[in-house]
């Protein structure tokens, strides 16, 4: 393992407009399974080699979010999203790169941009492969949601040690009607459950952030309390 670069960024916070925040990263060649743990335990989140994480001094809004599967138990709608979408296959591999995942990404990209706003910047095939192919190592994959032979949904996410940790997940924008990104979540949860994984970490929870706030829906979770450092112990609540 080799940490190639270490530092922070100031720049327009992502997740509340208006505010500024810090960014730390890390970027990482050849991460151990042993050491991404740690570092998503901590808060962190991984893109490609880079992992990342805020660390502004005025705000805490950002709250590292993990579900506890062992207590979990689907609702009867989270059944209904299960069932109404039966017909979705499903495939997981490692992360690869491909024209129908620059397609797939582009149109959902395109989606939210009209339908929450969000920025865009069409990616490059370099720009996709550094974000969600490179620094898989051995606990990065993709799962592939397939409805016949027609490619509807990606999700990328790394198994560790104690749970699934949720990268990134982009659908067909006419295949919404199945609730491709709550079956997602719904299908990592089971999957944590299979494999015997505690947890499913989801990122960041932002209260006023539309993007971020659904993952309070999925109870019971634990947050993160503060930013503790590599030689620190952390502690979830």
């Amino acid at each position: 393992m080799n940490i190639l670069k270490e530092f922070s960024l100031d720049d327009k916070c992502s997740y509340i407009d208006g505010n500024e925040q810090t960014m730390h990263y890390k970027i990482i060649d050849d991460c151990s399974p042993e050491y991404a743990h740690a570092l998503i335990e901590r808060g962190y989140r991984r893109f490609g080699k880079m992992f990342f994480r805020p660390v502004c001094e005025n705000c805490n809004e950002c709250q590292s979010l993990k579900i506890d599967v062992d207590n979990y138990k689907f609702s009867k709608s989270e059944r209904r999203v299960l069932k109404k979408a039966k017909a979705i296959e499903t495939f997981t591999q490692t992360p690869q790169l491909s024209h129908e995942h620059l397609d797939l990404f582009e149109r959902y990209h395109l989606y939210m941009k009209d339908k929450k706003g969000w920025k865009h910047e069409k990616a490059s095939p370099d720009h996709y492969y550094n974000s969600f192919v490179t620094g898989h190592e051995d606990f990065g994959y993709e799962t592939l949601y397939y409805h016949k032979d027609k490619l509807v949904g990606v999700d990328l996410i790394d198994v560790l040690e104690d749970g699934i940790s949720s990268i990134y997940f982009y659908y067909d924008p006419n295949y919404s009607h199945l609730s491709l990104g709550k079956l997602s979540l719904l299908k990592q949860i089971e999957l944590a459950k299979q494999i015997e994984k505690r947890w499913v970490y989801l990122g960041y929870y932002v209260e006023s952030c539309s993007s971020l706030n659904y993952k309070a829906d999925y109870k019971p979770f634990l947050t993160l309390k503060g930013r503790p450092q590599m030689n620190e112990k952390f502690q979830w609540s």
